[in-house]
């Protein structure tokens, strides 16, 4: 016996699980999203996620078809330029620096950057307002049985639940995943990041920057001014004891070793938040889906803050499932089409980023070298850099 039937049941309440929850709805769909933990929807409240999110151009059309780009557009930084400059030499400071600019292949910026806890808080108002959608925090997924006409799924307070098509969008550690037994292929760097946010004494100019040094990035993407001073996020990748190091120190001393590691490229920065720590990994499904389920966002593949894809590959797997929704919720041709669209894609992603982020952790200064100069030699090409910049994007 059942307490409720859906159309759609997405477990996972964060960003993708949330935009999930919207787009499907908007698409006429009955749906409950639940998640054991409520959303955190102010920037000083704990627990906030100061991270923020590149929403590239692809992903714009999702978050229009699903109501939510005019609530986001008025808090959202657009993206002009894509800065990398490469810091390795004897010396913290720019030694190389290349600009790519989304004028080259398109009348509109690479997208547009939005702090993660305005997300939360402006996506979950906006399931508010749809009539077929409710969003149940403090509940989670605590079994599932699949059958081929539905999918019945046990709740932590005791419900079951009847759904045509269950959505795992619960993180990388994904119950629904656990649940159907599908295994994951993990990569592991040693590897974390530190995520705040800054003001500067220089304007970004729509400017999102790459520093590379070694241990892996430091990526200044910008953000609204803050109490009249320029701000941008940060997120910084080191290697595991370095990033304990980093976050142990006094704010003096971490606001020095935040102004080395940035070479100056946005002149004196200043902590802005509280420092937030983040482990850094490489994983993919071994499935996609299972029957009547299918897995999104980091359910489906994690990978490192680099180029501003992660979120942006979570948004190409929910237009891809929501189009072959459209009649039968769940099916098993709806899912075989949605794991053959989406899985190779990711996986092909997902090894280009392992390889960037490998490069940018180097540490011997030849190696160092070598990658400026592949950077120099890669941007000097008219063709080879636009077609990385379409790439980039996602464009075919």
């Amino acid at each position: 016996m059942v307490d409720e039937s859906v159309d759609i049941l997405i477990s996972g309440g964060g960003i993708a699980g949330l935009t999930a929850a919207a787009a499907f709805g908007a698409a006429g769909h009955s749906v409950l999203c639940i998640d054991p933990a409520p959303p955190v929807t102010e920037e000083s409240a704990a627990g906030s996620d100061l991270r923020s999110t590149a929403f590239l151009q692809p992903s714009i059309r999702v978050l229009e078809g699903a109501g939510l780009w005019e609530r986001l557009a008025p808090h959202a930084t657009p993206l002009q330029i894509m800065r990398i400059v490469d810091a390795g030499g004897a010396r913290a400071e720019a030694r190389l620096v290349r600009e790519f600019d989304a004028a080259e292949i398109s009348d509109k910026p690479f997208g547009w950057n939005l702090q993660n806890w305005l997300l939360k808080r402006e996506i979950a108002a906006r399931i508010e307002t749809l009539q077929n959608v409710r969003f149940q925090p403090g509940v989670g997924t605590a079994g599932l049985v699949v059958r081929e006409d539905a999918a019945i799924v046990s709740l932590t307070n005791g419900q079951r639940l009847r759904a045509k098509l269950v959505v795992g969008a619960d993180g990388r550690n994904s119950p629904v995943r656990e649940a159907l037994g599908i295994g994951v292929r993990t990569i592991r760097y040693g590897q974390k990041a530190l995520a705040f946010a800054v003001t500067h004494d220089r304007p970004h100019e729509n400017i999102s920057t790459e520093v590379h040094r070694s241990g892996g990035p430091f990526t200044l993407v910008p953000l609204p001014d803050r109490e009249g001073k320029h701000s941008s996020a940060v997120v910084w990748l080191e290697r595991g004891p370095e990033i304990q190091r980093l976050a142990a120190l006094p704010r003096e001393d971490f606001a020095v070793e935040m102004n080395r590691r940035s070479a100056g490229v946005l002149g004196l920065l200043t902590q802005a938040t509280r420092v937030t720590v983040w482990p850094i990994i490489s994983q993919i499904a071994d499935a996609y889906t299972g029957p009547r389920t299918a897995l999104i966002a980091e359910a489906a593949h994690v990978v490192p803050p680099i180029g501003a894809q992660g979120l942006n590959m979570s948004l190409a797997d929910l237009t891809a499932l929501v189009e072959l929704s459209r009649d039968d919720p769940g099916s098993r041709e709806s899912l075989d089409a949605y794991a053959q669209r989406r899985r190779p894609e990711a996986l092909a992603r997902l090894m280009g980023i392992d390889a960037l982020n490998r490069v940018s952790m180097a540490t011997p200064r030849p190696l160092r070298d070598l990658r400026a100069a592949v950077l120099g030699s890669l941007y000097a090409s008219g063709p080879v850099r636009r077609l990385m910049m379409k790439a980039g994007l996602g464009a075919q």
